[in-house]
C-alpha cells in the first residue's frame, strides 16, 4: 500500500508540473487574444487559425526550405504579425461600429475561410517538423524537453510583453486606450494606428505560440481546434481583456486538465475543464478577480 502512494505521489508531482508547463502557453494564447479585445473591444473567434497558419510557416520554412528551426522561428513570428495586422485593416476595421454579434460573426466567417484555404493548399494530411527533443528525468518523473522550452519561451514573450506595455510610449498608449477609449482619441491620439500596432502585437504572440505548438502538435488544418476554445474559455473565466485574471485562469485550466488526465484519460480531462467554466459562469459570470456586486 506504501509503495502504491509512493507512485501515486510521483505521478500527481508530475501531472501538477505538467499542468505549470502547459499553463504557460496558454497564458499566452490568452495574452494574444485579451490584448485585442482589450484595447479594439473585439473578440477574435478566428484568433486560433492565426496559430494554425503560423505553424504551417514554420514546417514549410524548416522542412521544404531547410532553414534551421531557430532561424525560421522570426519569420514565422513576422508572418502571423503581418496576418493580424492584415485582418485589422481589412476585416475589423470597417466593423469598429457595428453591432458586436456582427464582429464576430465576421471573426468566424474568418476562421472558415483560414480554415478552407490551408486545406485546399496544403491538404489535411498531418505533418511534424521532425525534430524529436529528448526527454528529461528527475528520479521516476519525465518531463518533455519540448514542454519545457515552450513554457519558458512564453514566460520571456509574456514579459517582453510587459516591458513593451509599461516602458514604451506605444505601450502605454495602449494600456491608456484600453482604460478610455474616447478620452485618448480626444487627447490626439491615433487610435487607428494603435489598433493596427496592438492587432500586429496580438498576431505576433499568436506567432511565438505557433513555433512553440508545433513542437508538440502535428500541424494540419484543424489544429487551431485542440487549443482555440480553451483558449477563449480562459480569457471569459478570467475575465474579457483582463490580462491578470486571463494568466491565472490559464494555469487553472491547465491543471485541471493535467489532473483529469492523471486519473483518467486526457480527454476527460478537458471534459472536467469545461464543466469547471460553466459551474464558474454561475458563481463569477463576470470573471475570477471581478468585483461581487
Amino acid at each position: 500500500m506504501q509503495a502504491f502512494l509512493d507512485i501515486f505521489d510521483i505521478y500527481l508531482l508530475e501531472a501538477v508540473v505538467n499542468g505549470i508547463l502547459l499553463g504557460g502557453v496558454l497564458a499566452l494564447l490568452a495574452l494574444g487574444l485579451n490584448l485585442i479585445f482589450g484595447v479594439i473591444d473585439v473578440t477574435w473567434i478566428c484568433y486560433a487559425e492565426l496559430v494554425m497558419i503560423g505553424m504551417y510557416g514554420m514546417y514549410y520554412m524548416v522542412q521544404v526550405f531547410g532553414l534551421p528551426y531557430w532561424v525560421a522561428a522570426p519569420f514565422a513570428i513576422l508572418l502571423v504579425a503581418a496576418l493580424g495586422a492584415a485582418l485589422h485593416y481589412i476585416v475589423i476595421a470597417p466593423l469598429l461600429t457595428a453591432p458586436p454579434i456582427n464582429q464576430l460573426l465576421a471573426t468566424g466567417g474568418v476562421l472558415f475561410i483560414l480554415q478552407s484555404f490551408a486545406t485546399v493548399a496544403f491538404g489535411i494530411d498531418f505533418r511534424n517538423l521532425g525534430i524529436r527533443l529528448p526527454v528529461l528525468a528527475i528520479g521516476e518523473m519525465h518531463f518533455s524537453y519540448s514542454r519545457l522550452l515552450a513554457f519558458i519561451a512564453a514566460l520571456l514573450g509574456m514579459l517582453a510583453v510587459y516591458f513593451f506595455m509599461t516602458r514604451t510610449y506605444t505601450g502605454t498608449a495602449i494600456r491608456a486606450i484600453s482604460q478610455d477609449r474616447q478620452i485618448m482619441s480626444l487627447m490626439g491620439v491615433d487610435t487607428k494606428r494603435i489598433y493596427l500596432i496592438t492587432s500586429a502585437l496580438g498576431g505576433a504572440l499568436a506567432g511565438l505560440a505557433a513555433c512553440l505548438l508545433v513542437l508538440q502538435y502535428d500541424v494540419h488544418p484543424f489544429v487551431g481546434l485542440s487549443f482555440g476554445p480553451i483558449t477563449f474559455l480562459i480569457c471569459v473565466l478570467g475575465g474579457l481583456g483582463n490580462f491578470v485574471g486571463g494568466f491565472i485562469a490559464a494555469f487553472v485550466f491547465a491543471e485541471i486538465i493535467s489532473l483529469g488526465g492523471l486519473f483518467s484519460d486526457l480527454e476527460w480531462g478537458y471534459v472536467l475543464a469545461f464543466a469547471f467554466f460553466i459551474v464558474m459562469m454561475f458563481i463569477r459570470p463576470a470573471g475570477l478577480l471581478a468585483r461581487r456586486s
